[in-house]
């Protein structure tokens, strides 16, 4: 890390940088579960992050914005009005939503059928902030994050998280990062298996999400009072995740 990114990360962060070694000596938590709420905006890498933390403490990784794009996945597949809320009702009746673990990655199943890959194309992305917008969605949302957050350790990402689903939660942070660089990051995951996507198609997506999650009336993107702001635009993987470690340690004994 360069003196530039060293004075942006202690600025945005509001904390020093952690010794390289800190957390060598990390235990398993003996008493509550802890939670690790992870919110911001779309392709800020919340769930690079969340998924690192998890792998590194132990931890179970909910990823929420999986589970908001599994349901517009059923919505699309069965042609659900999303103005109908009868409709809309009927179906969350009939959507289970978990995750597994496998090859150290973390998958999820809509109704024991296996669509991590499926729930991050095109249409999906296109549909999943009106989606989540929904009020029974979002109630139910939270009814099974809750269910899965009672009794172990998580960490989970999403866009309130922090406010909503785990007001309580012991450590929360609020991702952000520069509009372009949050688009070209997108770019490259989406380009390998939609090779006709355009650079500033995926940028006005983005760009659309954003006044959708900040400007909805349920739930809207906010950060909560007590998040700490992580501005990544100049940071890699692995320091943020040692910045986040840096905020765990104190609740782990």
């Amino acid at each position: 890390m360069n003196s530039l990114q060293l004075a942006k990360f202690t600025k945005t962060a509001h904390c020093k940088l952690p010794p390289a070694n800190l957390f060598s000596y990390l235990r398993y938590p003996m008493s509550s579960n802890i939670v690790v709420a992870i919110d911001g905006y779309s392709s800020c890498g919340k769930s690079t992050l969340a998924k690192a933390l998890a792998k590194k403490l132990h931890f179970i990784y909910v990823d929420s914005g999986a589970m908001y794009r599994a349901v517009a996945l059923y919505f699309l597949r069965h042609h659900i009005d999303l103005h109908d809320h009868v409709q809309i009702a009927e179906a969350l009746k009939n959507i289970h939503l978990n995750f597994h673990s496998r090859d150290y990655e973390t998958h999820i199943t809509l109704n024991d059928e296996e669509v991590s890959e499926e729930i991050r194309l095109m249409p999906v992305s296109e549909l999943v902030s009106a989606v989540s917008a929904i009020r029974e969605v979002r109630v139910e949302m939270v009814r099974q994050q809750q269910r899965m957050g009672q009794s172990k350790n998580i960490v989970m990402d999403g866009r309130d998280i922090g406010t909503v689903v785990f007001p309580d939660a012991q450590v929360k942070l609020f991702m952000t990062a520069d509009p372009l660089v949050r688009a070209e990051r997108r770019f490259k995951e989406l380009a390998p298996k939609n090779p006709d996507i355009t650079l500033e198609e995926v940028f006005e997506n983005l760009a659309h999400r954003d006044y959708q999650d900040t400007t909805r009336e349920e739930s809207p993107l906010v950060r909560a009072e007590d998040a700490i702001i992580l501005d990544n635009t100049d940071l890699t993987p692995d320091e943020q995740l040692q910045f986040a470690l840096y905020k765990i340690e104190p609740y782990m004994v």
